[in-house]
């Protein structure tokens, strides 16, 4: 019915449609140059539903039975998952110095470190936070620590879970790490057992409120190089939900390229000695314009 070499094409008026589509499931936003990009890498979708145009295939991701597994799908397919272990070392050191510290003060009474790594691909990010926190030796002794990585893309938490990388994800390690806590094997290096006991992995749709709430509070957030992808409404939603998941006190870390300007004054930056951070404030709630703004945002 096919040839497997034609691509079946996007007009401008259905990308829009599955444009906002997307957008509204997961936050990702294609602008207006992304026509091609849509309609190169879901051929392959409406292909293996036999579908021959992309309007049947958005009525498709509307109406039938199986469109969650299928936006799943097209999750997997659009989302860029570029990682490596140790990345953005200043703020790595910002967390291993200063805010590790801090936490470990502050959490005296209780003996619990909650961290969720949000967008955390194929699991390098996590796994370098508990490696720092090995590092600190016997300061964290009797800590209950746990690390969180959750990402919307299964096919990446996969290999997250297996532990189990290749070259491309140590361009920026110190080989004291590489010997200390991976096993070399024939197709790559793989994490020791200690490292990975200090992590759980979890299937997470950051837009979903109710699947947000369900992960319960946390000490420290990292949110690095999500939010560039996200249309502003979704960064609001997005980041009010990190707010709420947040101790009082506890941090937000974004990527270098991001910041929460024109999302929110409900977070105080702080400037640490190796880095820029957020913060929410101790026993502070978020402004009424605020919170007037996300119910209007979660009631679209």
């Amino acid at each position: 019915m096919f040839d497997e070499e034609e691509l079946i094409p996007l007009s401008e008026d259905v990308f829009r449609l599955l444009r906002d589509l997307i957008s509204d499931y997961c936050g990702i936003y294609f602008d207006e140059s992304s026509v091609y990009i849509l309609e190169r890498r879901l051929n392959r979708r409406l292909k293996l539903h036999m579908f021959d145009n992309f309007r049947d295939y958005y009525r498709f991701l509307l109406y039938d039975r199986r469109k969650e597994e299928e936006m799943a799908a097209i999750v997997d397919i659009l989302t860029v998952n570029e990682t490596y272990f140790f990345r953005e070392m200043n703020q790595l050191r910002a967390f291993s110095d200063e805010i590790s510290e801090e936490m470990l003060a502050a959490n005296k009474t209780s003996k619990k470190l909650r961290i969720w790594s949000a967008g955390c691909s194929s699991g390098e990010e996590p796994y370098t936070l508990a490696m720092l926190l090995m590092e600190k030796g016997g300061m964290f002794s009797g800590f209950d620590i746990e690390i969180l990585g959750s990402d919307i893309n299964r096919r990446v938490l996969q290999t997250a879970r297996k532990g189990l990388y290749r070259k491309n994800s140590f361009r920026s390690i110190d080989d004291y790490y590489l010997h200390k806590y991976f096993i070399k094997e024939d197709d790559g290096y793989r994490i020791i057992d200690e490292v990975k006991t200090l992590v759980n992995f979890n299937y997470l749709n950051l837009l979903d409120p109710i699947k947000v709430k369900l992960i319960g509070v946390m000490d420290i957030i990292f949110c690095r190089n999500v939010l560039i992808y996200f249309n502003p409404d979704s960064k609001k939603k997005l980041v009010y939900n990190f707010y709420q998941r947040l101790n009082d006190g506890g941090y937000l870390l974004l990527g270098h390229a991001e910041s929460l300007i024109n999302i929110t004054t409900s977070f105080t930056l702080k400037h640490l000695k190796s880095d820029m951070v957020y913060q929410k404030p101790k026993k502070f709630a978020p402004s009424m314009s605020d919170e007037n703004l996300y119910r209007m945002l979660w009631k679209r």
